[in-house]
């Protein structure tokens, strides 16, 4: 059976970080294989929450992997809260990565144009070190942005002029200049106005070509929803298909489970009922 090792928080509510990669990596028909950063009583979107930072146990996973002997057909790495927490993932790798494991990195450090409260000078510096390693990366826009030191005001200034996803592409094309590996970049939440309503959509850039693929905004974001996005594409490349199939995976996957979550209202922090849509990706 294939294996992922999944390196991510653990949050009792919020539906996200690992509660959210372990079932869809599973009913994917691989192995996840758990090695948990911090394990919190609830994601750190609430107002009052409880953290059990793990990062001087990290370590001892790969440790005693090592010992095991045991090796990943996959490596997904998640929020990350600080340097430290991303020189263990760089030493992970250079223990289990092979030649033929896809490493996928999710660089969570914040949106809507700002950082989260982790988020720092050296936590980027450290982000582009591992991000440079990745064979995919899933930033969303504010991500990119700060990988590439571009502007996020300025390229969101052309939000609704006819070559604004082209211009998001030639960010992930500068970005991609810089990659140890042949790498793909694939750019989620990118909101773009057309005429009187909004539409959101996903950007996957490798190798001179791109695919977008955009479905209409409902008005919220929820937690977890980037984990979700990015297990899919992590599940769907080791299964065997293309960045542009992976993509297109995830967003139907996730598309009715948004929309289900806006039109009942959950509060944003609670995330998608995305377990009644589990089906859908066997």
């Amino acid at each position: 059976m294939k294996k992922v090792a999944l390196i991510n928080d653990l949050s009792g509510f919020g539906k996200c970080s690992l509660t959210a990669a372990i079932p869809v990596i599973s009913v994917m028909g691989i192995q996840a294989c758990p090695l948990p950063t911090a394990v919190l009583s609830a994601q750190t979107g609430f107002q009052n929450y409880y953290c059990d930072d793990f990062t001087d146990r990290m370590d001892f996973f790969t440790e005693q992997w090592k010992k095991m002997e045991v090796s990943f057909d996959g490596i997904y790495s998640g929020y990350l809260a600080s340097p430290l927490q991303i020189e263990k993932v760089l030493f992970f790798l250079k223990e289990f990565r092979k030649r033929n494991t896809l490493y996928l990195a999710d660089p969570v450090m914040g949106d809507h144009g700002k950082g989260f409260h982790i988020f720092s000078n050296e936590l980027l510096q450290e982000m582009k070190k591992l991000t440079l390693e990745a064979d995919v990366i899933t930033p969303n826009l504010t991500e990119l942005c700060f990988l590439a030191e571009v502007s996020y005001e300025k390229i969101t200034n052309y939000a609704k002029e006819q070559d604004y996803v082209k211009r998001i592409q030639d960010i992930c094309e500068k970005l991609l200049g810089r990659a140890h590996v042949q790498q793909t970049v694939i750019v989620t939440g990118i909101l773009r106005k057309e005429a009187e309503k909004e539409m959101i959509g996903n950007l996957a850039v490798s190798g001179g070509k791109s695919t977008y693929l955009e479905t209409p905004y409902t008005g919220k974001g929820f937690s977890g929803t980037g984990d979700l996005f990015a297990s899919v594409v992590c599940g769907a490349l080791i299964n065997g298909l293309s960045a542009d199939q992976a993509m297109e995976k995830a967003v139907s996957f996730l598309q009715e489970a948004i929309e289900e979550a806006s039109r009942k209202n959950i509060p944003r922090n609670h995330g998608v009922y995305f377990e009644k849509y589990l089906s859908r990706l066997l």
